[in-house]
C-alpha cells in the first residue's frame, strides 16, 4: 500500500515543478516534501522524480501520479455520498479546434459541483498529459489507449484548405501543380501543427522539398483572421470555415479534397461517476459536431 499523503505530495511536485512550490501548495516545509518523496521512492523501489527544473515524473512516477489523482477523485466522490459534498475538479486536455467548435456543448449545463481545468493542447500531443497524470481525460488523435486508460472513438474532424480570394488568385489558382503549393506561404497554429503538411502530402507534394514558409498563429480566431487577411493559406475545420466561405471571405483551394482527422476520447479507467457522466456528454456532443467514421486522413478526388 502506498501512503496517500506521499502520493499527493508526488503529484504536487510534478504539477508545480519544484519541491519548494509543492511545499507552498501543501502548506508544509520543503524538507517534509523531500522526506515524503524519498519514502515513496523507497516503497516503490524506483526513482519517481527527475530532480531538474521543472521537476518531471519518471515512467514509474507517472504511474503513481495517475494513482494519486485516482485516489483523490474516488475520495471526493465518497465524501459526496457521505453528505460532505464539495467541488470536484476534472483536468482535461482538448485540442484548440475542438474547443472552438463542438466541445463547448460538453460543458454547457455541467452540474454545480463539477469544475473543469481545460488544457489546450494539439490533438497529437494530448495523450502525453494522460501519460504523466496531468489530466484525467483527453480528446486525442491517438487511438491506442494510454496505460490505465480506456479509449473511445468520437468521429472525425474535417479540415478544408482555404485562403483569401486574392491570395488564391495570385498564389494558388485552381489546378495548381504540387510544386506551386510547395512554394505558397501557409499559416500554422504552432510548431507542432502538421495539418498543412499532411494536406500537402495528400496533394502529392514531394516531402523532400523544403517546408514552405509559414506564419505561426496559436489562436483559432486569429488564425482565421490571418488567413482572411491574405497572409497565407491554412487548413480550417469545415464548420469553422462555413460562414467565411459563404460570405466570400475565403475560398476552398481544393474542392473535393479534405483531411478527416479521427479523434478519440481517452479517460482514466477508474469507476468514478463524474468521469462516466462527462464521457456521456462528450460522446453526445461529438456525435452532433463531428463526422462519423474512424478512418485516418483521407481525400476524395
Amino acid at each position: 500500500m502506498f501512503d496517500t499523503d506521499q502520493l499527493a505530495t508526488l503529484a504536487a511536485v510534478v504539477r508545480h515543478g519544484s519541491f519548494e512550490a509543492a511545499a507552498r501548495a501543501l502548506h508544509v516545509t520543503p524538507s517534509a516534501v523531500s522526506q515524503r518523496i524519498k519514502a515513496l521512492e523507497q516503497a516503490a523501489g524506483q526513482v519517481l522524480v527527475r530532480r531538474a527544473r521543472p521537476t518531471r515524473a519518471t515512467a514509474a512516477g507517472q504511474v503513481l501520479v495517475r494513482l494519486a489523482g485516482q485516489v483523490a477523485l474516488l475520495e471526493r466522490e465518497a465524501r459526496g455520498e457521505l453528505g460532505d459534498a464539495g467541488p470536484v475538479t476534472v483536468p482535461l486536455a482538448v485540442n484548440a479546434d475542438s474547443l472552438s467548435t463542438w466541445f463547448p456543448a460538453v460543458l454547457a449545463g455541467l452540474p454545480e459541483h463539477v469544475l473543469v481545468e481545460v488544457h489546450r493542447v494539439d490533438q497529437d500531443r494530448t495523450a502525453d498529459l494522460l501519460r504523466d497524470g496531468t489530466v484525467m481525460a483527453a480528446v486525442t488523435a491517438d487511438s491506442s489507449p494510454v496505460q490505465g486508460c480506456a479509449a473511445l472513438p468520437l468521429g472525425s474532424m474535417r479540415y478544408l484548405a482555404v485562403a483569401a480570394p486574392g491570395f488564391a488568385a495570385d498564389r494558388l489558382p485552381p489546378g495548381s501543380a504540387p510544386e506551386v503549393w510547395s512554394g505558397a506561404r501557409l499559416v500554422a497554429f504552432d510548431r507542432h501543427d502538421t495539418l498543412q503538411d499532411r494536406f500537402l502530402a495528400v496533394l502529392g507534394v514531394d516531402r523532400d522539398v523544403g517546408p514552405p514558409q509559414r506564419h505561426l498563429v496559436p489562436s483559432q480566431d486569429a488564425f482565421l483572421a490571418v488567413v482572411e487577411a491574405g497572409l497565407g493559406w491554412g487548413t480550417v475545420p469545415e464548420v469553422a470555415a462555413q460562414e467565411a466561405l459563404a460570405a466570400g471571405r475565403l475560398v476552398d483551394l481544393a474542392p473535393g479534397r479534405w483531411l478527416d482527422v479521427p479523434l478519440h476520447w481517452q479517460r482514466w479507467k477508474v469507476d468514478a461517476a463524474v468521469l462516466a457522466a462527462l464521457t456521456e456528454r462528450v460522446l453526445e456532443a461529438a456525435s452532433a459536431g463531428l463526422r462519423p467514421g474512424r478512418e485516418g486522413v483521407r481525400s476524395r478526388r
